[in-house]
């Protein structure tokens, strides 16, 4: 078993995140620890983030207040409710949250069935809980608990892969080339992307572009890929390289296998709600790019803007490193698409988008409050804080991968002729 622990600043989007999960029944709550129970036991979002807000409120001076935990079984481990729920206090206690508030949320969107565990590391007395050696101790509980409950054991290999960081590309630290494959040698096997430009989206993170190369070369047709390094404005800081030189998982044959296969997958992927109520919620609770951005950056999501010389939007994408699938903001609703953003940004004109049912209960019911009232509840301070360098942590998981803006997809989905580079 492996575990993951986030640490944030914006309890709201944590909690929002996971109940979106059991709202489009690709989840439940499993338990609440130090939460009390309402009267008709229905749980919304604003009544969850209200019972933090004491815990918040009394804090001192911690800027990351928000523990999100995840633990992942092996795939193959058939690990009940009650044992979740047993896994998930042992799991607390003795990493020092028992007598902390927390939220015990199933996921079974994947098929790798994990739970994610929403809570503060600061105690009612404003003090933080000390974090010291967080790593090692959660690693210690796994074992354990794998041993207890007769689970896979993760290997010394996944649990390195477990905290495998992806790094954006330094140009100023040489030897690009190496920078840029142990990136481009590994994405498509993490992420669902189903065009050029939202691969190229997902690059961009990573201070990479990759660019089609058309031609002739001794009278045959010649289309190929090369990568070029960024700076972080954007701007090319190195000679292109050709794909061949990452292998064949980085060129226009293998690639173009992966967008169709993301294509099919993202069909139904449930992750696409949950992600399409998400950036609506930041639409309504932010007032400019810049508090947007930060919003979902909390919540693990990425936006790439793309802008003409102009600098009119011309391309919205949304990087979810959650589900590790990169959209379009019109795939996800016409009234995501890059126009909105525009008038929005450039214009003044803030979008009016039409408000959903967002409360959730343990047994997976929605009652009639609506999102609209949930807003008020949303303290200022959590729409800050958010930190960039903190994002690469989330990639990727070692266990049951889950693996997606561009209106290039019709070119990119006719055959490509001739050799390739």
């Amino acid at each position: 078993m492996i575990a993951k622990i986030g640490k944030g600043s914006n309890m709201y989007g944590a909690i929002l995140y996971n109940q979106q999960k059991v709202e489009t029944e690709n989840g439940a709550v499993l338990l609440l620890n130090k939460i009390p129970d309402t009267m008709n036991g229905r749980y919304s979002v604003a009544y969850f983030n209200k019972c933090f807000e004491p815990y918040l409120s009394a804090n001192i001076k911690t800027e990351k207040t928000v523990r999100h935990i995840s633990l992942n079984p092996d795939p193959k481990d058939k690990v009940s409710d009650e044992q979740f729920t047993e896994m998930a206090q042992e799991y607390m206690e003795r990493m020092g949250y028992g007598n902390q508030p927390y939220i015990v949320f199933k996921h079974t969107d994947i098929d790798r069935t994990h739970i994610h565990i929403v809570s503060t590391c600061v105690g009612i007395d404003g003090k933080k809980i000390p974090d010291d050696y967080d790593h090692p101790r959660s690693m210690a509980i796994c074992r354990d608990l794998e041993q207890k409950y007769n689970l896979h054991k993760a290997t010394e290999q996944e649990q390195k892969q477990a905290n495998k960081v992806f790094r954006p590309v330094d140009y100023q630290r040489g030897d690009i080339k190496s920078q840029i494959a142990s990136v481009v040698r590994h994405l498509p096997k993490y992420y669902s992307f189903p065009t050029m430009g939202s691969y190229n989206a997902l690059l961009s993170l990573f201070n990479i572009t990759a660019e089609e190369v058309k031609g002739e070369r001794n009278g045959q047709a010649v289309n190929g890929l090369v990568y070029v390094a960024l700076d972080e404005n954007g701007n090319k800081e190195s000679n292109p390289f050709k794909a061949s030189l990452f292998g064949k998982d980085a060129g226009v044959t293998q690639l173009q296998k992966h967008f169709e296969q993301s294509n099919e997958k993202m069909k139904s992927n449930p992750a696409r709600l949950v992600l399409k109520n998400t950036v609506e919620l930041a639409i309504h609770t932010t007032n400019s790019e810049t508090e947007f951005k930060k919003q979902l950056v909390e919540q693990g999501i990425n936006t790439v803007v793309r802008r003409n010389d102009n600098g009119r939007i011309y391309g919205m994408t949304f990087i979810d490193h959650e589900s590790r699938s990169v959209w379009n903001g019109s795939q996800l609703d016409r009234n995501l698409s890059a126009n909105v953003f525009n008038d929005w940004w450039n214009n003044g004109s803030k979008p009016e988008l039409k408000t959903q049912d967002n409360p959730v209960s343990k047994m997976n019911t929605i009652d009639n409050q609506q999102t609209k009232d949930l807003f008020g509840f949303i303290p200022q301070e959590h729409l800050s804080n958010f930190d960039i360098g903190g994002l690469f942590s989330l990639l990727p998981e070692a266990q049951g991968v889950d693996y997606e803006e561009e209106q290039f997809a019709k070119r990119l989905k006719k055959k490509k002729k001739g050799r390739r580079l």
